[in-house]
């Protein structure tokens, strides 16, 4: 078959296709915008009532609504004041789903040894969590861990990447 033949054939059978019933009155919205089933019951963090966002007290919904992460200065593990406004929404939407726990990741950039840095990634995830249970989080809900500098999330041997690296996570358990 020759090119054209195969052209004029790729034709026919789009105008075929966008000439059918568009009606689609018998499919329901989540057929009709394509959604899975998953997402319909609510699974990847979804709120199966509204589809407009994530479902109340998911780590979905802490990440789009609140923030997850804090950020650091070099070898400090104390709060500034933009970490502390991110960590009063945190403790505010805690306090609003009072069955969320957390685990709070404490983080640190490529420098230093891996002892030191676990122990400084230690100190932030505390540091994050003192704050919380100071805003009236229960500290029963409230876990640590250090990851140092095992877990990048920026790759780089830079300023701004290590900026980035400086962190505290607020991940929902």
């Amino acid at each position: 078959m020759s090119f054209r033949h195969l052209f004029v054939l790729s034709l026919a059978l789009l105008v075929t296709a966008c000439s059918g019933d568009t009606s689609q009155t018998d499919l329901s919205v989540s057929e009709r915008e394509g959604i899975t089933g998953a997402a319909v019951n609510g699974a990847d963090g979804y709120d199966a009532t509204s589809l407009n966002g994530p479902m109340p007290g998911t780590q979905q919904d802490l990440v789009v609504n609140i923030g997850d992460r804090v950020f650091f200065g070099y070898d400090r593990y104390d709060l500034n004041a933009e970490a502390q406004a991110t960590l009063g929404m945190q403790a505010d939407w805690l306090n609003r789903h009072p069955n969320v726990t957390i685990t709070i990741e404490g983080h640190a950039d490529e420098r230093g040894t891996r002892e030191y840095n676990l122990a400084l990634g230690e100190r932030r995830a505390n540091s994050v969590r003192r704050y919380l249970m100071a805003l009236g989080v229960d500290g029963n809900r409230v876990n640590v861990i250090s990851y140092g500098k095992e877990r990048p999330a920026v790759l780089g041997s830079n300023p701004s990447s290590w900026a980035q690296n400086r962190r505290g996570v607020t991940v929902v358990d």
